[in-house]
Protein backbone atom coordinates (compact mmCIF):
# COMPACT_ATOMS: atom_id res chain seq x y z
CA UNK A 1 0.00 0.00 0.00
CA UNK A 2 1.34 3.42 -0.94
CA UNK A 3 2.11 5.74 1.99
CA UNK A 4 -0.29 8.49 0.93
CA UNK A 5 -3.13 5.98 0.52
CA UNK A 6 -2.33 4.56 3.95
CA UNK A 7 -2.36 8.00 5.58
CA UNK A 8 -5.57 8.93 3.80
CA UNK A 9 -7.11 5.84 5.31
CA UNK A 10 -5.97 6.89 8.76
CA UNK A 11 -7.53 10.31 8.32
CA UNK A 12 -10.82 8.78 7.31
CA UNK A 13 -10.71 6.46 10.29
CA UNK A 14 -9.81 9.13 12.81
CA UNK A 15 -13.35 9.30 14.19
CA UNK A 16 -14.95 5.98 13.27
CA UNK A 17 -18.51 5.08 14.03
CA UNK A 18 -19.01 2.39 16.63
CA UNK A 19 -19.02 -1.03 14.98
CA UNK A 20 -21.55 -3.68 15.87
CA UNK A 21 -20.50 -5.91 18.75
CA UNK A 22 -20.18 -9.00 16.57
CA UNK A 23 -17.50 -7.25 14.48
CA UNK A 24 -15.29 -6.47 17.47
CA UNK A 25 -13.45 -9.80 17.65
CA UNK A 26 -10.15 -8.08 16.77
CA UNK A 27 -8.20 -6.34 19.55
CA UNK A 28 -8.55 -2.55 19.62
CA UNK A 29 -5.59 -0.18 20.00
CA UNK A 30 -6.20 3.38 21.11
CA UNK A 31 -3.73 5.78 19.44
CA UNK A 32 -3.64 9.05 21.38
CA UNK A 33 -1.68 11.67 19.46
CA UNK A 34 -0.77 15.20 20.50
CA UNK A 35 -1.16 16.70 17.01
CA UNK A 36 -4.06 18.03 14.96
CA UNK A 37 -4.13 15.34 12.29
CA UNK A 38 -2.28 12.27 10.95
CA UNK A 39 -0.73 14.34 8.14
CA UNK A 40 1.55 16.01 10.69
CA UNK A 41 3.17 12.69 11.64
CA UNK A 42 2.98 10.66 8.45
CA UNK A 43 6.38 8.99 8.69
CA UNK A 44 5.89 8.19 12.39
CA UNK A 45 2.57 6.46 11.72
CA UNK A 46 4.03 4.43 8.89
CA UNK A 47 6.89 3.33 11.17
CA UNK A 48 4.46 2.43 13.98
CA UNK A 49 2.51 0.17 11.65
CA UNK A 50 5.72 -1.41 10.40
CA UNK A 51 6.57 -2.33 13.97
CA UNK A 52 3.07 -3.63 14.60
CA UNK A 53 3.26 -5.77 11.46
CA UNK A 54 6.50 -7.35 12.71
CA UNK A 55 4.45 -8.92 15.50
CA UNK A 56 1.77 -10.10 13.09
CA UNK A 57 -0.83 -7.34 13.50
CA UNK A 58 -2.10 -5.41 10.49
CA UNK A 59 -4.77 -2.76 10.77
CA UNK A 60 -7.91 -3.71 8.89
CA UNK A 61 -7.04 -7.40 8.96
CA UNK A 62 -6.64 -8.56 12.54
CA UNK A 63 -6.47 -5.39 14.65
CA UNK A 64 -8.49 -2.18 14.94
CA UNK A 65 -6.85 1.18 15.67
CA UNK A 66 -8.93 4.01 17.12
CA UNK A 67 -7.17 7.34 16.47
CA UNK A 68 -7.68 10.39 18.65
CA UNK A 69 -5.92 13.72 18.02
CA UNK A 70 -5.39 16.22 20.83
CA UNK A 71 -4.94 19.40 18.78
CA UNK A 72 -2.04 20.39 21.10
CA UNK A 73 -4.38 20.69 24.10
CA UNK A 74 -3.82 18.78 27.34
CA UNK A 75 -7.45 19.19 28.43
CA UNK A 76 -8.62 17.63 25.17
CA UNK A 77 -6.15 14.77 25.57
CA UNK A 78 -7.55 13.95 29.01
CA UNK A 79 -11.07 13.70 27.61
CA UNK A 80 -9.94 11.57 24.67
CA UNK A 81 -7.95 9.22 26.92
CA UNK A 82 -10.99 8.73 29.13
CA UNK A 83 -13.06 8.02 26.02
CA UNK A 84 -10.63 5.30 24.89
CA UNK A 85 -10.72 3.72 28.35
CA UNK A 86 -14.52 3.60 28.27
CA UNK A 87 -14.58 1.99 24.84
CA UNK A 88 -12.51 0.00 26.04
CA UNK A 89 -9.22 -0.57 24.20
CA UNK A 90 -6.62 -3.28 24.82
CA UNK A 91 -3.61 -0.91 24.64
CA UNK A 92 -3.19 2.86 24.54
CA UNK A 93 -0.32 4.25 22.45
CA UNK A 94 0.52 7.68 23.94
CA UNK A 95 2.32 9.35 21.06
CA UNK A 96 4.12 12.64 20.79
CA UNK A 97 5.98 13.97 23.82
CA UNK A 98 4.77 13.91 27.43
CA UNK A 99 1.18 15.26 27.47
CA UNK A 100 -0.49 12.16 25.96
CA UNK A 101 1.33 9.97 28.50
CA UNK A 102 0.14 12.18 31.35
CA UNK A 103 -3.42 12.01 30.03
CA UNK A 104 -3.36 8.23 29.53
CA UNK A 105 -1.88 7.61 32.99
CA UNK A 106 -4.59 9.78 34.55
CA UNK A 107 -7.26 7.80 32.72
CA UNK A 108 -6.17 4.26 33.63
CA UNK A 109 -3.83 2.30 35.88
CA UNK A 110 -4.74 -1.07 34.35
CA UNK A 111 -4.87 -0.77 30.55
CA UNK A 112 -1.32 -1.07 29.13
CA UNK A 113 0.19 2.19 27.86
CA UNK A 114 3.02 2.36 25.30
CA UNK A 115 4.64 5.78 24.95
CA UNK A 116 6.91 7.56 22.53
CA UNK A 117 8.78 10.23 24.46
CA UNK A 118 11.70 12.59 24.00
CA UNK A 119 12.81 12.92 27.61
CA UNK A 120 13.72 10.80 30.61
CA UNK A 121 10.63 8.71 31.49
CA UNK A 122 11.97 7.98 34.99
CA UNK A 123 12.41 11.68 35.80
CA UNK A 124 8.95 12.31 34.35
CA UNK A 125 7.51 9.64 36.69
CA UNK A 126 6.17 7.56 33.82
CA UNK A 127 8.08 4.42 34.87
CA UNK A 128 9.92 3.18 37.97
CA UNK A 129 13.11 2.37 36.03
CA UNK A 130 14.23 1.93 32.44
CA UNK A 131 15.04 -1.76 32.82
CA UNK A 132 11.91 -2.71 34.80
CA UNK A 133 9.22 -0.10 34.24
CA UNK A 134 6.69 -1.63 36.65
CA UNK A 135 3.00 -0.76 36.49
CA UNK A 136 1.12 -0.52 33.19
CA UNK A 137 3.47 1.80 31.25
CA UNK A 138 6.48 1.24 28.98
CA UNK A 139 7.65 2.47 25.60
CA UNK A 140 10.45 4.07 23.63
CA UNK A 141 12.35 7.26 24.38
CA UNK A 142 14.53 9.40 22.13
CA UNK A 143 16.33 10.80 25.23
CA UNK A 144 16.31 14.11 23.36
CA UNK A 145 16.55 16.20 26.53
CA UNK A 146 19.93 14.63 27.26
CA UNK A 147 21.27 15.98 23.95
CA UNK A 148 20.64 19.65 24.65
CA UNK A 149 24.29 20.45 25.42
CA UNK A 150 25.42 18.68 22.26
CA UNK A 151 23.03 20.81 20.18
CA UNK A 152 24.37 23.92 21.89
CA UNK A 153 27.94 22.93 21.00
CA UNK A 154 26.99 22.25 17.38
CA UNK A 155 25.29 25.63 17.12
CA UNK A 156 28.35 27.33 18.63
CA UNK A 157 30.53 25.61 16.00
CA UNK A 158 28.18 26.79 13.25
CA UNK A 159 28.07 30.45 14.40
CA UNK A 160 31.25 30.89 16.49
CA UNK A 161 30.96 34.68 16.32
CA UNK A 162 27.60 34.70 18.12
CA UNK A 163 27.96 35.66 21.78
CA UNK A 164 24.23 35.32 22.49
CA UNK A 165 22.20 32.22 21.65
CA UNK A 166 18.56 31.42 22.40
CA UNK A 167 16.57 28.41 23.54
CA UNK A 168 12.90 28.12 22.57
CA UNK A 169 10.53 25.80 24.41
CA UNK A 170 7.06 25.34 25.79
CA UNK A 171 6.23 25.90 29.47
CA UNK A 172 7.23 22.41 30.70
CA UNK A 173 10.75 22.06 29.32
CA UNK A 174 13.14 20.06 31.47
CA UNK A 175 16.55 20.99 30.05
CA UNK A 176 16.86 24.71 30.79
CA UNK A 177 19.24 24.55 33.76
CA UNK A 178 21.44 22.08 31.91
CA UNK A 179 21.64 24.40 28.90
CA UNK A 180 22.31 27.51 30.98
CA UNK A 181 25.26 25.79 32.65
CA UNK A 182 26.60 24.56 29.30
CA UNK A 183 26.31 28.05 27.82
CA UNK A 184 28.27 29.54 30.73
CA UNK A 185 31.00 26.96 30.17
CA UNK A 186 31.20 28.03 26.52
CA UNK A 187 31.30 31.71 27.42
CA UNK A 188 27.94 32.38 25.77
CA UNK A 189 24.84 34.13 27.01
CA UNK A 190 21.68 32.05 26.65
CA UNK A 191 18.26 33.67 26.28
CA UNK A 192 15.35 31.44 27.38
CA UNK A 193 12.19 31.99 25.33
CA UNK A 194 8.84 30.33 26.05
CA UNK A 195 5.80 29.59 23.91
CA UNK A 196 2.58 29.22 25.91
CA UNK A 197 0.00 29.62 23.16
CA UNK A 198 -0.55 30.06 19.44
CA UNK A 199 -0.36 33.85 19.75
CA UNK A 200 3.14 33.84 21.23
CA UNK A 201 5.24 32.94 18.19
CA UNK A 202 5.55 36.34 16.48
CA UNK A 203 6.26 38.20 19.73
CA UNK A 204 8.77 35.58 20.86
CA UNK A 205 10.77 35.84 17.66
CA UNK A 206 10.65 39.64 17.91
CA UNK A 207 12.22 39.31 21.37
CA UNK A 208 14.85 36.96 19.96
CA UNK A 209 15.77 39.53 17.31
CA UNK A 210 15.80 42.39 19.84
CA UNK A 211 18.17 40.42 22.06
CA UNK A 212 20.44 39.93 19.01
CA UNK A 213 20.57 36.16 19.40
CA UNK A 214 22.85 34.69 16.74
CA UNK A 215 21.36 31.22 16.84
CA UNK A 216 18.41 29.24 18.19
CA UNK A 217 17.97 25.81 19.80
CA UNK A 218 14.50 24.25 19.68
CA UNK A 219 13.50 22.33 22.82
CA UNK A 220 11.67 19.04 23.16
CA UNK A 221 8.31 20.49 24.21
CA UNK A 222 5.89 20.14 21.26
CA UNK A 223 5.65 23.33 19.24
CA UNK A 224 4.25 24.32 15.85
CA UNK A 225 7.04 23.22 13.50
CA UNK A 226 5.66 25.04 10.47
CA UNK A 227 5.44 28.34 12.32
CA UNK A 228 8.96 28.02 13.70
CA UNK A 229 10.38 27.15 10.28
CA UNK A 230 8.59 30.15 8.78
CA UNK A 231 9.80 32.61 11.43
CA UNK A 232 13.36 31.29 11.53
CA UNK A 233 13.56 31.75 7.76
CA UNK A 234 11.94 35.19 7.83
CA UNK A 235 14.30 36.50 10.54
CA UNK A 236 17.30 34.55 9.17
CA UNK A 237 18.04 32.86 12.50
CA UNK A 238 20.37 29.82 12.31
CA UNK A 239 18.37 27.13 14.13
CA UNK A 240 19.09 23.59 15.31
CA UNK A 241 16.18 21.17 15.70
CA UNK A 242 15.66 17.70 17.18
CA UNK A 243 14.41 15.79 14.15
CA UNK A 244 15.60 15.27 10.60
CA UNK A 245 12.03 15.83 9.32
CA UNK A 246 12.33 19.46 10.40
CA UNK A 247 15.47 19.84 8.29
CA UNK A 248 13.87 18.09 5.34
CA UNK A 249 11.07 20.66 5.63
CA UNK A 250 13.57 23.54 5.32
CA UNK A 251 15.23 23.80 8.74
CA UNK A 252 18.98 24.37 8.89
CA UNK A 253 20.30 21.58 11.10
CA UNK A 254 19.17 18.81 13.44
CA UNK A 255 20.77 16.44 15.88
CA UNK A 256 18.90 13.57 17.45
CA UNK A 257 17.63 10.04 17.28
CA UNK A 258 15.79 8.50 14.34
CA UNK A 259 12.19 9.18 15.37
CA UNK A 260 10.85 6.64 12.90
CA UNK A 261 12.79 4.03 14.84
CA UNK A 262 11.16 5.17 18.08
CA UNK A 263 7.68 4.68 16.61
CA UNK A 264 8.64 1.37 15.03
CA UNK A 265 9.70 0.10 18.45
CA UNK A 266 6.43 1.36 19.95
CA UNK A 267 4.57 -0.69 17.32
CA UNK A 268 6.56 -3.79 18.23
CA UNK A 269 5.86 -3.33 21.95
CA UNK A 270 2.16 -2.79 21.25
CA UNK A 271 2.00 -6.06 19.33
CA UNK A 272 3.88 -7.93 22.03
CA UNK A 273 1.48 -6.66 24.67
CA UNK A 274 -1.49 -7.72 22.53
CA UNK A 275 0.06 -11.21 22.52
CA UNK A 276 0.11 -11.28 26.32
CA UNK A 277 3.37 -9.70 27.52
CA UNK A 278 3.16 -7.20 30.39
CA UNK A 279 4.42 -3.58 30.15
CA UNK A 280 6.14 -3.98 33.53
CA UNK A 281 8.46 -6.58 32.00
CA UNK A 282 9.33 -4.70 28.80
CA UNK A 283 12.36 -2.39 29.29
CA UNK A 284 12.07 1.13 27.94
CA UNK A 285 14.01 1.21 24.68
CA UNK A 286 16.56 3.91 23.91
CA UNK A 287 18.31 4.85 20.66
CA UNK A 288 21.90 3.84 20.08
CA UNK A 289 22.57 6.17 17.15
CA UNK A 290 22.11 9.92 16.74
CA UNK A 291 22.25 11.73 13.42
CA UNK A 292 23.49 15.19 12.46
CA UNK A 293 21.61 16.45 9.38
CA UNK A 294 22.45 19.71 7.60
CA UNK A 295 20.49 21.51 4.89
CA UNK A 296 22.97 23.27 2.57
CA UNK A 297 20.23 25.05 0.63
CA UNK A 298 18.95 26.65 3.83
CA UNK A 299 22.51 27.55 4.86
CA UNK A 300 23.01 29.32 1.53
CA UNK A 301 19.73 31.22 1.96
CA UNK A 302 20.92 32.36 5.38
CA UNK A 303 24.30 33.38 3.98
CA UNK A 304 26.12 30.79 6.09
CA UNK A 305 29.23 28.84 5.22
CA UNK A 306 29.07 25.46 6.95
CA UNK A 307 32.45 24.78 8.62
CA UNK A 308 34.30 21.79 7.12
CA UNK A 309 34.48 20.24 10.60
CA UNK A 310 30.67 20.06 10.77
CA UNK A 311 30.34 18.74 7.22
CA UNK A 312 32.87 16.03 8.05
CA UNK A 313 30.83 14.68 10.95
CA UNK A 314 27.37 15.14 9.38
CA UNK A 315 25.44 11.91 8.80
CA UNK A 316 23.47 13.50 5.99
CA UNK A 317 23.84 16.67 3.99
CA UNK A 318 20.77 17.86 2.05
CA UNK A 319 21.96 19.66 -1.09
Amino acid sequence: MRRRDFIAGIGAAAWPLAAPAQQQAEPVIGFLGYWKSPKEVESALVAFHQGLAKTGFIEGQNVIVEYRWGNYRLDRLRALAAELVRQPVAVIVAAGFGPPVVAAKAATSTIPIVFTFGGDPVRANFVASLSRPGGNVTGATAISTELASKRLNLLRDLVPQATTLAFLSGPDEGQRSQLLAAARDLGRQLVILEIRGAGDYEATFATLVNRQAGGLIIGTTPLNDNKILELAARHKIPTIYQRREQVEAGGLMSYGADYADIYRQAGIYTGRILKGEKPADLPVTMPTKFDLVINLKTAKTLGLEIPPTLLAIADEVIE
